[in-house]
């Protein structure tokens, strides 16, 4: 477990307030984006999530889309320059459409969608 992410996911549960996180470039790995995943199932005040430059795959792209399902506050997600395959970035682009209020997920991303 990525253990700054870990804490940060514990502290984003119950907070209200925060918005914007930026966590680019900090190593954090597929337990770390699962631990920020679970904490978005209950927070609904952050709308931008800064995960770029980390060490998430697969596994922390699925955690994330499982969070996705359920949040509805988060607006943008940036995960571009990670380790997530075109297997990972299909499940991301399907959040797209079972979340609405989700804007956008990286730029990346969205390019290849397209």
């Amino acid at each position: 477990m990525t253990p700054g992410a870990a804490a940060l996911g514990e502290a984003l549960k119950s907070n209200h307030a925060l918005t914007d996180m930026y966590l680019n470039s900090n190593a954090i790995s597929d337990s770390g984006a699962a631990a920020l995943g679970e904490a978005l199932t209950s927070n609904h005040s952050l709308t931008h999530l800064y995960l770029s430059g980390n060490a998430i795959s697969d596994l922390g792209a699925a955690a994330l889309v499982e969070a996705l399902t359920s949040n509805h506050s988060l607006t943008h997600l940036y995960v571009n320059g990670n380790a997530i395959s075109d297997l990972g970035a299909a499940a991301l682009g399907e959040a797209l459409t079972s979340n609405r209020i989700l804007a956008l997920i990286s730029r990346l991303l969205t390019e290849w969608l397209h």
